[in-house]
């Protein structure tokens, strides 16, 4: 009978090694697959979050601005065409010769 329980305890202790062992192994090809992963993604010069989200408000705001500009376009386009729009007066070209004396 002894040597029954002596046995178990063996195997008990080689099973407990084993699985050990092999969680280590676990630990070390997660590891690997993990800095593959990261050498993958460093290739494909990807995006990160904060420049996609920077990006995404420039997107949103440009957006509105464009949609109030059309807002815009289409008032001055249903206005009335009666009014001519007013000119602006010219700034006078100063000449750049001395003028000559009188």
């Amino acid at each position: 009978m002894q040597s029954n329980y002596r046995l178990f305890e063996d195997a008990a202790k080689l099973a407990g090694g084993a699985l050990g062992a092999l969680s280590g192994v676990r630990r070390e090809v997660e590891a690997l697959v993990q800095q593959k992963f990261e050498r993958l993604l460093a290739r494909m010069d990807l995006v990160t979050r904060d420049e996609f989200e920077a990006v995404k408000a420039m997107a949103a705001i440009a957006r509105e601005e464009n949609e109030n500009l059309s807002a815009r376009l289409d008032a001055l386009e249903s206005a009335p065409r009666d009014e001519k729009p007013k000119a602006k007066p010219r700034a006078r070209a100063k000449s750049s010769e001395p003028s000559a004396p009188d």
